[in-house]
């Protein structure tokens, strides 16, 4: 189960935010200015997703079973985590007339997305890499938690305690912003940018708080003591989420 969790996370929490970074990044949204091409990546007995990329833009769907120009399989949940570690490679299933594309430029975007959200010691973290790395953390861990509910033990016996909402985490004054909405059903879905009439919402002073508490180097009830991290709304959907957010590093470094 820890693999299948993990592989969903890799899939629908992390390569999703392929999604959003070509607006956060001008040299990611000159890779794919021209590209019109789709990508699945299934893996087997599981689950599968498939990004779009057209008219510029890259749109991620989950679950879905369009046509597309690439077919991306792997054996196992195991198999797609290896990869994710490069220590291992999907079998094309469909599209081998665009292996070129798969080694070279999307290889290249995925470079972008490492580069935001695993740093080498060398990069140069300035404000604008700040803002980027910022946005895809917070998007990382709104995009884990409707997975982690459905498979992590802890955040699955905390589902059915949700009431009906939506819960909305943003940066002031001017963002990032993610939410999530919950059924009530022990389901969630989460989106990228802000939620209309978030039932719920945690908001962070500025930037810095935020990365901080991304960094773990916040004391979060210290911070909620100082209104640096202010509650909003339902308390009880963030505390949930605070707890099921806690599960997170231990399928996800």
């Amino acid at each position: 189960m820890i693999d299948q969790l993990k592989s969903r996370l890799n899939l629908k929490a992390v390569l999703r935010n392929l999604e959003v970074l070509p607006a956060l990044d001008p040299v990611s949204a000159e890779l794919i200015s021209d590209w019109n091409i789709s990508l699945r990546f299934s893996v087997w007995r599981d689950t599968q997703v498939v990004l779009d990329f057209h008219d510029g833009r890259c749109v991620f769907h989950s679950d879905s079973k369009e046509s597309t120009s690439v077919n991306l399989f792997f054996s196992s949940p195991a198999h797609l985590n290896n990869m994710f570690e490069n220590q291992a490679s999907p079998l094309p299933l469909k599209g081998f007339t665009k292996l070129g594309f798969l080694k070279k430029e999307f290889s290249q975007l995925i470079g972008r997305l490492e580069y935001f959200l695993k740093p080498a010691a060398e990069t140069v973290q300035d404000e604008a890499f700040k803002k980027v790395n910022l946005a895809l953390s917070l998007n990382t861990a709104v995009f884990a938690i409707p997975e982690l509910m459905k498979l992590d033990p802890v955040s699955r016996r905390i589902a059915p305690q949700f009431s009906a909402g939506s819960l909305q985490f943003s940066v002031d004054p001017d963002g990032p912003h993610a939410h999530i909405i919950f059924d009530g059903q022990s389901r969630a879905v989460a989106f990228p940018g802000p939620a209309v009439n978030p039932t719920a919402m945690t908001v962070f002073k500025n930037s810095e708080v935020a990365q901080a508490l991304v960094a773990g180097t916040l004391d979060s009830f210290a911070a909620v003591a100082t209104a640096d991290i202010q509650l909003r709304g339902m308390i009880p959907l963030i505390d949930h989420s605070n707890v099921i957010l806690d599960r997170l590093p231990l399928y996800l470094q």
